[in-house]
C-alpha cells in the first residue's frame, strides 16, 4: 500500500480522534481496512461508557470482527492516531492484525513491545497532525481544570 494510502486513512482515524475530543474524550481515532474497505472505525469512548477498555483500538477491532465475521484479522490494516497502550497491543496481537500505523508516539503508556515481533509496524504517518491534536486537548484540559480551582 502507498503511502498516499496510509495518509488517507489515516486522515479518517483523525476525524475519529477530532470527534472524540468534541466529547471530551481522549482524542484518539482508529481505522480497520480490510481489502481497502473500512470495516471498523472508532474513537475513544471511555468517558461516554464508563468504561476502562473502550478505547478506539478495541471498538474498531470488534467491529471489523463482527464485519468479516471471523475473529482473526489477518489481512487488515489498524491505523490508529497515537500508539496504542499495552492493552490495545494485546489486542492486536491476539487478533492476528498484521499490520499497525500509527501517528503520534506514546513514550509514557505505549504498549508495542508487546507485539514487535507478530506485527509489522509504520509509524509517524501524520505524526505531526495526531500529535498537536492531542497536545491541543490536554492544553485546553489543563487549562479547564485550572480555572476551577481558581474559582
Amino acid at each position: 500500500m502507498c503511502s498516499e494510502e496510509h495518509e488517507r486513512y489515516m486522515r479518517m482515524a483523525l476525524r475519529q480522534a477530532e470527534q472524540a475530543a468534541e466529547e471530551e474524550e481522549v482524542p484518539v481515532g482508529a481505522i480497520l481496512v480490510h481489502n481497502n474497505r473500512v470495516i471498523g472505525k472508532a474513537h475513544n469512548q471511555v468517558e461516554l461508557l464508563k468504561d476502562a477498555t473502550a478505547h478506539a483500538e478495541m471498538i474498531a477491532i470488534t467491529q471489523g470482527a463482527s464485519a468479516i465475521g471471523d475473529w482473526r484479522l489477518t489481512e487488515t490494516i489498524l491505523y490508529v492516531t497515537k500508539e496504542p497502550c499495552p492493552m490495545c497491543a494485546g489486542a492486536i496481537l491476539l487478533s492476528r492484525v498484521p499490520l499497525l500505523v500509527y501517528g503520534a508516539p506514546d513514550p509514557d503508556r505505549g504498549g508495542l513491545s508487546i507485539i514487535t515481533n507478530n506485527c509489522d509496524i509504520l509509524s509517524g504517518v501524520l505524526e505531526d497532525e495526531c500529535r498537536n491534536l492531542l497536545q491541543g486537548f490536554f492544553q485546553a484540559l489543563r487549562k479547564t481544570s485550572k480555572g476551577d480551582q481558581l474559582e
